[in-house]
């Protein structure tokens, strides 16, 4: 969108590249994009999925509402892949049928799922590079979480990208390679501001609105939104977001 193309991001675009470059030359990486929400890991994710050519490609996204229900996100991402169960060793398949409803057993050894887990997508990834996309991680359930930062400690020799987007670095990803994503920078900024703005818009309050938003894209969007015509030139103070 025209919006979006006027964000830069260069830095960030570039580290996406190199991880996407060595999971396609046969290496395994992983990535943690954190910050603020609304300040574009979602957009940057977006940017991993389109640049992923020849690579295949799996996603999931944690939601507030699944957070107690063990291994719901785990299954949104191997979901797609779950016809390659029968390769996995057997312990593997059955703790991974298990924690998916497909068969009936005990509770599965949160190690044994990690495993399994890591050896489905080191599978997959033999026939065709492998890029794994974790959006929201902060909302995963406990369980998908633990076996996901599992995964990530552990990929090795594989051509697997795994890139996850978090507004925090929990204790689970505390040791993967992360990347703090802030605010645009104000060029970028007030470029979006502008193109989002549909009224002539005072000088100052320009900058109050790139100053208040600290660059954010969301809020950029967002702000000018509430303010009216004569607000936006210049007519009123605005007021502090609560």
């Amino acid at each position: 969108s025209g919006v979006v193309d006027l964000i830069d991001r260069g830095a960030e675009r570039r580290l996406l590249d190199g991880v996407l470059r060595d999971a396609l030359s046969g290496r395994s990486r992983v990535l943690v994009l954190h910050g603020d929400p609304g300040v574009g890991k979602s957009a940057l994710l977006e940017y991993a999925a389109e640049q992923a050519c020849g690579c295949r490609l799996v996603r999931a996204a944690g939601v507030e509402s699944e957070m107690e229900l063990a291994y719901a996100a785990l299954h949104q991402l191997c979901s797609p892949m779950l016809d390659r169960l029968d390769r996995l060793p057997a312990p593997q398949r059955d703790v991974l049928r298990t924690a998916f409803g497909l068969s009936a057993g005990p509770p599965p050894d949160r190690f044994l799922i990690g495993l399994a887990t890591l050896t489905m997508l080191s599978d997959v990834a033999e026939d065709q590079p492998l890029v794994c996309l974790v959006d929201d991680f902060q909302w995963l359930d406990r369980a998908s979480a633990q076996a996901l930062a599992f995964v990530g400690r552990r990929l090795g020799a594989d051509a697997v990208a795994l890139i996850v987007a978090s507004r925090v670095v929990s204790a689970d990803l505390a040791t993967l390679p992360e990347s703090h994503v802030t605010g645009l920078r104000e060029a970028d900024a007030r470029a979006l501001l502008d193109a989002a703005l549909t009224a002539p818009v005072d000088e100052r309050v320009r900058d109050q609105i790139v100053a208040e938003t600290a660059g954010n894209p969301l809020a950029l969007l967002e702000l000018p939104r509430g303010l009216g015509v004569h607000e936006l030139a210049g007519g009123f103070g605005l007021a502090c977001p609560g």
